[in-house]
């Protein structure tokens, strides 16, 4: 996948109704610095809201430091259509994806942007910060998620990641599946991911049903992409929580490990498994 580079960076941000979140997203990007030339591109997918409206209302804030917004509208609601959409007009060598309710901090792109300067096939995200949630039970729920191994120590890659051109050449257009993130960081071996220092702020969804929703589509999501590429197993590394580290847990905060376990077993109850953010 060779693509002519008149920017170092493109910058893809689906958005499905994000009307109240893309504002803020957009301003965060075209403030954190970075390469010289960058293209930023929003895909606003079966939209019913002022969103792709929204976006480019921000367009003179990214000429103003030589950066492209492009804001592509489709009838479809789906982010795997609005992903291809994007990615047939990223003119970059290096690509982050980014979610539209992800705020990500100075320095976070720029440094993606060297990170991923290499030919080698590469794999980066920022340093996540979850953000704090209004509800009580969000609250406890990321007390104890934020100390899982696979988002203290990994490089979990929700909300932003990023790939470099050779990366990107390890598939053609994305597959239709659910958990996209999951997909890109398992077409790359531990060695080949990196984190930068520079944060990004990603939010949980607020309540206990949302909770459920949103961990019951991951786990589908995994699951189907067992399902449909086993082959990418082999670069599965996220590393397991101990019973040593959920006693600890539970003992320093019984109120976080009983609503995160709790999120866990209602999770393996079944019910609903199609697409939902959980807002």
């Amino acid at each position: 996948m060779s693509v002519s580079a008149p920017f170092q960076l493109a910058v893809v941000i689906p958005a499905f109704n994000e009307a109240p979140w893309i504002r803020t997203c957009l301003d965060a990007v075209a403030a954190s610095g970075g390469p010289a030339r960058a293209q930023v591109i929003v895909v606003a997918n079966g939209c019913t809201d002022d969103t792709a409206e929204i976006a480019r209302s921000r367009t003179p804030g990214f000429a103003a430091r030589n950066w492209q917004l492009n804001v592509l509208e489709l009838t479809q609601g789906s982010k795997i259509a609005a992903l291809n959409a994007a990615d047939a007009i990223v003119q970059a060598p290096v690509r982050a994806y980014l979610d539209a309710d992800v705020v990500v901090d100075e320095g976070v792109l720029g440094q993606l942007t060297e990170e991923l300067r290499g030919t080698r096939p590469a794999y980066a995200s920022g340093t996540l910060q979850i953000a704090e949630p209004a509800s009580a039970v969000s609250r406890a729920y990321r007390r104890i998620y934020r100390q899982v191994p696979f988002i203290a120590r990994g490089v979990p890659g929700c909300g932003l990641f990023a790939v470099n051109e050779a990366g990107r050449a390890r598939w053609g257009d994305w597959p239709q599946i659910i958990s996209d993130d999951t997909f890109a960081r398992l077409n790359f071996t531990g060695d080949e991911r990196s984190v930068v220092p520079g944060r990004y702020h990603w939010p949980l969804v607020e309540g206990w049903r949302a909770l459920v929703k949103v961990r019951r589509r991951q786990n589908v999501g995994v699951d189907e992409i067992s399902r449909k590429f086993p082959q990418l197993a082999a670069n599965d590394d996220k590393p397991s929580l101990g019973l040593g580290q959920k006693l600890a847990m539970a003992l320093r905060d019984p109120l976080g490990f009983a609503v995160y376990g709790g999120v866990s077993l209602a999770t393996r109850l079944g019910g609903e498994t199609g697409w939902s953010r959980g807002r």
